[in-house]
């Protein structure tokens, strides 16, 4: 195979985040409390994705299923969107043993944790590569 046979594929797609449950939080507690529990929350949720990475790298996989889930709900509950769905299909091709799968979509999922987590908010539902 020739380099003129070699076609680099961006990556783009989009990080969906609902703001509803936020609201909702915000809503309930009010301003003071929920930007502690919403604070606390992304801080949990980083942590937990920075554990998975570390287990994936140390290939220490027997509570990556458990620990994926748990990252799924707290996306879910947080309106991160993409990340939650990433998650599953994360789990859906650890539980299928699919090595090839699972390499890719974990790739995915830590593209789409490092943009759900991104401090520039301005960063979410736009396009990147």
């Amino acid at each position: 195979m020739s380099r003129e046979n070699v076609v680099a594929l961006p990556v783009k797609e989009r990080v969906r985040q609902d703001s509803e449950p936020i609201a909702t939080i915000y809503r309930n507690l009010g301003t003071s409390s929920a930007e502690q529990v919403v604070t606390r929350a992304l801080g949990e949720l980083a942590l937990t994705m920075a554990g998975l990475a570390a287990q994936v790298r140390e290939r220490e996989l027997q509570d990556l299923a458990r620990q994926l889930r748990r990252l799924q709900r707290m996306s879910e509950n947080l309106g991160m969107v993409s990340l939650g769905l990433v998650a599953g299909d994360v789990r859906t091709c650890l539980d299928r043993g699919d090595v090839t799968a699972f390499s890719a979509v974990w790739a995915r999922l830590v593209r789409v944790a490092e943009r759900s987590l991104a401090p520039d908010k301005a960063l979410l539902d736009q396009t990147f590569s």
